[in-house]
């Protein structure tokens, strides 16, 4: 009987445990997506609407691109944290210089702004 008791009082406390491990518990923080947002400006500090923002994922090279709001605005959501990810704009002949979003970047919530300020190189 002692026995029994001692092993029923074991497995009640161990449960909280076992579900938690079992139903995912406590979220690692870590691990939730991402958002990047920010502007596009011209040299002048003025928003760009219609700018073209390319954000390319560094792991696998792919690119999602976002027009610019009125206000110059854009966003990407759902952004893995592990990974790097480089954005930049281009509108009318003018580009920004890339900037890098870093997988060490603990933010959850990232806002970088994009300035329109150098020609876009000759395509080949």
């Amino acid at each position: 009987m002692r026995r029994f008791l001692l092993m029923t009082l074991i497995l009640v406390l161990l449960a909280p445990l076992a579900t938690a491990q079992m139903f995912g518990g406590r979220k690692d923080e870590s691990a939730a997506p991402r958002t990047l947002t920010g502007r596009v400006l011209d040299k002048a500090e003025k928003p760009v609407s219609g700018a073209i923002v390319s954000l390319k994922n560094m792991r696998t090279l792919a690119v999602v691109s976002f027009i610019s709001e009125e206000d110059g605005g854009y966003r990407f959501q759902n952004l893995s944290p592990s990974v790097d990810y480089e954005v930049k704009a281009e509108s009318q002949g003018r580009h920004s210089v890339p900037k890098t979003l870093s997988s060490f970047d603990t933010h959850k919530q990232a806002h970088i702004t994009l300035k329109l300020d150098k020609e876009a190189p000759p395509k080949n």
